[in-house]
């Protein structure tokens, strides 16, 4: 009688269990986020790094240089009782130091056109989400920064990939190859100006053709420009600011993680003269709560570095791209463009798949107890049949610590080649 009592219970446990089961699945939206080109290979790395490897990360935009010394003084001297909540918005006097900056590049904004940001990560997240909806298309020149990917995913968004060629040196693809995308659900373009991951600068006559056509089409026009300060050319900087007759339109990403090598104080803005969408913005704001305390602190003192130091600051990445350009080009099979803006640039190899080139170098290769660690071409295109044989190169290290990584990339392109092909 025991066991015949038993048999329905048991069965009724399993049919839970197998229930649970079947209910305990991730969204949908979480299995097409796409991982991050620059990070995924992270945990290789950190593993054989622990085991003793010396490894150059060319992978990654963390430069190697110091932050502007009032920034690190300031956060030494931070004496508060309380480490409180900001507002949502943003500290005023930060808002206020970031026009004045802005001023710099002739671009006009008053701080309430501001609205800062938990990086600038969270300001195109916060953008996308305030701006398109669910299906909204959103026309985007690839090689492109990955993370774009990952946003419009979390905003259920759709990318409209343009690709442009490491041949053209990854100048914007012909305007009437975006016309040809526009449908009725495309409500914008991004782009990301000086370029990541390709370094390439945008022209007047590419940034007025986009103002024409957003202007004809009604659509935003997302302008990432945290590499403002790195353009290596005579030509004037055009911002999306400057472009007439589209002053509601553009919505501006900025950072101050590159220009001050702060990128772990997590600080960022929305920039618009466009109130319904600030009015938006405040509440995805509001919800999040504040941006960081600390992080404020440090980059309104940072704004006040003295000029000597984004001189240096330049001229460093002026000699480190030269070095890396040169030597690059100078391996068999190696091409690569001159970056005119940012410090990256995509490189071509030969190679036929940078996804396991990428992580030979890490699983395989050695030199001295050295290897290199570099970011897939294909992660940074919407389809991976794309950038098969590119890498993305951050030159964020100093001159001698490229010697040796291009040294290693050389070595190690003859040693994959060489090996038997399956």
């Amino acid at each position: 009688m025991q066991t015949v009592g038993v048999k329905p219970a048991v069965c009724c446990i399993f049919a839970l269990a197998n229930r649970h089961t079947s209910i305990m699945k991730i969204s949908n939206r979480a299995e097409i986020m796409p991982s991050s080109p620059i990070r995924k290979l992270s945990g290789i790395a950190q593993k054989i790094k622990s085991e003793g490897v010396k490894v150059y990360h060319l992978n990654i935009g963390q430069p190697d240089l110091p932050s502007p010394q009032i920034g690190l003084d300031t956060l030494k001297k931070i004496d508060r009782n309380i480490l409180e909540y900001t507002p949502s918005q943003g500290f005023l006097s930060l808002r206020k130091k970031l026009c004045d900056y802005y001023e710099q590049y002739q671009i006009k904004f008053e701080p309430d056109d501001i609205i800062v940001t938990s990086g600038g990560s969270e300001a195109v997240l916060f953008a996308f989400m305030t701006c398109l909806n669910p299906g909204d298309e959103i026309i985007v020149p690839e090689p492109a920064y990955a993370n774009y990917m990952a946003f419009a995913v979390s905003a259920g968004a759709v990318i409209k990939p343009i690709v442009s060629t490491i041949e053209d040196g990854f100048a914007l693809p012909p305007i009437e190859k975006f016309e040809e995308l526009i449908t009725e659900r495309t409500k914008g373009i991004l782009i990301c100006n000086p370029n990541n991951p390709t370094g390439y600068l945008y022209t007047r006559k590419e940034m007025l053709q986009l103002r024409d056509l957003v202007k004809k089409y009604d659509l935003y026009l997302f302008s990432d420009e945290v590499y403002r300060e790195f353009i290596y050319t005579g030509s004037p900087y055009i911002s999306a600011c400057h472009l007439e007759g589209i002053e509601d339109h553009v919505i501006l990403i900025d950072s101050v993680s590159k220009r001050y090598s702060e990128c772990g104080i997590r600080i960022g803005a929305i920039a618009t003269k466009n109130q319904q969408v600030r009015d938006a913005v405040m509440k995805f704001c509001q919800a999040r709560l504040c941006p960081p305390l600390i992080g404020q602190i440090v980059a309104e003192a940072s704004i006040s570095a003295p000029r000597e130091y984004m001189t240096a600051t330049y001229e460093e990445f002026i000699a480190r791209r030269k070095y890396l350009i040169d030597g690059l080009n100078k391996i068999p099979g190696v091409y690569s463009p001159i970056p005119m803006g940012a410090f990256y640039t995509t490189a071509k190899l030969p190679i036929d798949d940078c996804e396991k080139f990428c992580k030979w170098c890490l699983t395989d290769f050695r030199r001295d107890g050295k290897t290199i660690m570099m970011a897939p071409g294909t992660g940074f295109y919407s389809d991976p049949q794309y950038g098969r044989d590119q890498v993305r190169l951050a030159y964020v290290l100093n001159i001698e610590d490229l010697k040796d990584a291009l040294k290693l990339l050389a070595e190690a392109l003859e040693e994959y080649n060489s090996l038997p092909k399956k």
